[in-house]
């Protein structure tokens, strides 16, 4: 099991509201496309773990996200439930998932958990992210211009099998695949669609 440090409530970014950090033996670098599959794996495995958890505490498992931001890996579990999200919720989560963390023991690396909240301009990025919005105004983060800009403020009018369909402001509609975009989130401080 891995050694914690800062067990319990963190402040890492205003975002997430509960965090620690968890140590355990230091590994040799792996390939770069070994680690995106470790990471893909990561995800998958805290999802089935977390899922029930959130549903069993009346909240909503809205994404998980393993990743290194500069000399440090982060594991993001982020919920959800109607009315939004508060720190006794985030609280609770993390109360929740801590022993069942623990003995799973997904992670062979030090990495900093984190419970939090979509936040306002949540990220759409499952499908049922997609169809909870569907009609909504978005910000279409693409990879290379479309009409000479890469962001867009669009409606969300159809998503299938990765590929998002929107309408522009001028009313034509528009389809991206996956690999066209690098972030759909919610636009929920512009009035203008």
């Amino acid at each position: 099991h891995p050694l914690r440090h800062g067990d319990g409530l963190g402040h890492r970014h205003p975002r997430h509201l509960c965090g620690r950090q968890r140590h355990v033996r230091g590994l040799l670098r792996p390939e770069v496309c070994f680690l995106a599959e470790k990471r893909k794996n990561t995800v998958s495995v805290v999802w089935e773990l977390a899922e029930p958890i959130a549903k069993s505490i009346g909240l909503i498992l809205w994404d998980v996200k393993f990743l290194k931001e500069g000399a440090n890996w982060y594991l993001r579990i982020i919920i959800d439930k109607e009315g939004g999200i508060g720190i006794d919720d985030c609280v609770a989560m993390n109360d929740a998932i801590d022993a069942p963390l623990d003995e799973l023991d997904p992670i062979e690396q030090s990495y900093n958990l984190q419970i939090s909240s979509p936040g306002i301009e949540r990220e759409l990025v499952r499908d049922f992210h997609f169809e909870r919005y569907m009609g909504s105004r978005v910000q279409l983060k693409l990879r290379q211009a479309f009409e000479g800009v890469k962001l867009h403020k669009c409606v969300l009018e159809g998503f299938e099998d990765g590929v998002v369909s929107v309408r522009f402001a001028d009313g034509s509609v528009h389809s991206f695949e996956k690999q066209q975009y690098s972030s759909i989130k919610l636009d929920d401080f512009d009035s203008e669609e």
